[in-house]
């Protein structure tokens, strides 16, 4: 029963060894090679564009959030194209078809969004 789960264990390892090591050797070569000459504009916020030590109750621009929720909006819908091509042999016609569908209605409200202006930055 538990050799059964060995590839996932297998994949969570390589996936975290991955995920570290350039971390770690990227640190490891910063240290020794890199100059630390930290100043102002440095270590300036940089996430939002305003800085981080105001007003807590300060307004943001809901365009800000838009185009958050819209990245992962999309974000999510492309997912689920990695999982339909690796079985469309499987699906066969109306796997296709269902996914055309699927990418159609994407489509179509990616072009509403376009319209309104949703992806405009000012």
């Amino acid at each position: 029963m538990l050799e059964n789960y060995f590839p996932v264990l297998l994949f969570m390892v390589v996936g975290l060894l991955v995920g570290a090591a350039p971390m770690l050797l990227g640190r490891g070569v910063s240290i020794l090679l890199g100059t630390h000459k930290p100043d102002a504009e440095k270590l300036s916020p940089y996430e939002c564009g305003f800085d981080a030590f105001e007003d807590a109750r300060m307004q943001f621009d809901v365009r800000y959030y838009l185009v958050a929720i819209l990245f992962i909006l999309f974000d999510l819908e492309v997912a689920f194209l990695l999982p339909w091509a690796a079985v469309i042999k499987e699906i066969g016609f109306p796997g296709f078809v269902a996914m055309m569908v699927f990418l159609g209605i994407l489509v179509v409200g990616f072009i509403y969004e376009w319209m309104k202006g949703a992806l405009e930055w000012e």
